[in-house]
Order: structure tokens, then C-alpha cells, then sequence
């Protein structure tokens, strides 16, 4: 199965029905509009595409097709895959498509941004958006987003992060100078912004405890 270019919402032809929902081949997993599936790549060593079901049909052979929006990934968009974009991570396109329900693998779970860094633990189908994509043009929606660390980076949900106790913000090790298993040893961290040379140093675990404040260091990282 290969996606066609894209182009906008199609209406049902004659001599076609609307239904209600699609039984996967092989599965008892039902699809309805609204569902997110995977669907089988045209290049088998690609891994599937994932697109959105907005309505489904079938023919007066009852061949049913799928009336889907794509979602793309990073590396399919046209500034490809950044360094802030999560393994996960896929952006809503403007792309319309029909195809064959035949070519619909599963099932899977596009959540929100907010709601995928909520999850304790990632699975196979779990994926997530932030930016809406406009395949022609290469445009994003939003436009922008919050930044973080000195680098300052749109937050990566795949990468270990810590925040300073002074101004709340949130830093990659390798950044201020750490390891990522020096990182998991803090109790506390202050940034260098934050803090005097008096009260913070930096130490063989990175960096020591801020005397007025004993809560343990927060750490942005999803289990996977």
C-alpha cells in the first residue's frame, strides 16, 4: 500500500454505503471513525504508516475502503527528523487518502502531547501529537512551542531531563555538564544562573544539594 498525494476529503460515491465499522482481517479488533490504525507500508523493511479512519465504505461487491488522514513522521515531513522529536512522535496532516481496508494492521493510540507524558509506561501503540502538518507547504501548527535547557529545545519525551530548584527550569545533563547516570544520582540540582559559588559546586555526583531545600531532584523521562 503506498499513500497517494495528498489531496482533500472525499465524498462517498454512488453506488457505495457508509459503515458503521470494520472488523481488522484476522482479529476481532474493530475500527470505527475516529480510530487511529496502522497500515501496511508499501516497503516492507518501512515500518507502518498511521493514519486516521474518517469514514468507511463498502462497494456493491461489499469491497470496503477507508477514507483515513494521515499522520506523518518526522523523518517523512519536509525539514525531517530534529533532535527535540520524540521516537514517537507523529504530526496530523492535511493529507486525505482512500484505501483498502485490507491494508489496516491494528489498531493504535495517538495521544496529546500533555497526555502522552503522563503515561507511566509506553507501549507498542502508543504514539503522540503535537503539531498539526501541511504536507504541500511544510508548515506547522503551532508555529511554536515552549523551550527549555540552554540549548533551549522543545522538550523530548524520550530524553532524561532535570529541573532547577530555583527557576524551574528543566535541562538536559550533557548541558550543564553531566552524564545521564550522574544525573540519576541527584538529590538536588541548582542551575548555574541560580545559584553563588558559595552554595552550589559541582561535585563527582554532579551537583550539590541547595542547603534550604531537601526535595529530590525531578527527572523527565518516559518508561518505554
Amino acid at each position: 500500500m503506498a499513500k497517494t498525494r495528498p489531496g482533500v476529503p472525499s465524498k462517498i460515491k454512488p453506488g457505495r454505503k457508509e459503515l458503521d465499522s470494520y472488523t481488522i482481517k484476522g482479529t476481532n479488533k474493530v475500527v470505527r471513525a475516529g480510530d487511529c490504525v496502522l497500515m501496511r507500508p508499501s516497503d516492507a523493511g518501512k515500518p507502518p504508516y498511521v493514519a486516521r479512519v474518517e469514514k468507511i465504505e463498502a462497494d456493491a461487491r461489499n469491497n470496503v475502503k477507508v477514507h483515513c488522514r494521515w499522520y506523518y513522521r518526522p523523518e517523512e515531513s519536509l525539514g525531517g527528523r530534529r533532535q527535540f522529536h520524540g521516537a514517537k512522535e507523529l504530526f496530523l496532516s492535511d493529507h486525505f487518502d482512500v484505501q483498502s481496508a485490507h491494508t489496516i494492521e491494528g489498531k493504535c493510540i495517538v495521544h496529546t502531547f500533555k497526555n502522552y507524558t503522563r503515561l507511566e509506561n509506553v507501549g507498542a501503540e502508543d504514539y503522540y501529537c503535537r503539531f498539526e502538518y501541511k504536507a504541500a507547504t511544510g508548515a506547522f501548527t503551532p508555529d511554536r512551542v515552549a523551550v527549555y535547557c540552554k540549548c533551549e529545545m522543545p522538550y523530548n519525551p524520550d530524553d532524561l531531563m532535570v529541573q532547577c530548584e530555583g527557576c524551574k527550569d528543566w535541562y538536559h545533563p550533557a548541558c550543564v555538564g553531566m552524564t545521564i547516570e550522574e544525573a540519576k544520582k541527584l538529590d538536588h540540582f541548582v542551575c548555574a544562573e541560580c545559584s553563588s559559588d558559595d552554595d552550589v559546586k559541582k561535585s563527582l555526583n554532579g551537583f550539590a544539594a541547595s542547603p534550604a531545600d531537601d526535595v529530590k531532584v525531578e527527572t523527565k523521562r518516559r518508561k518505554r
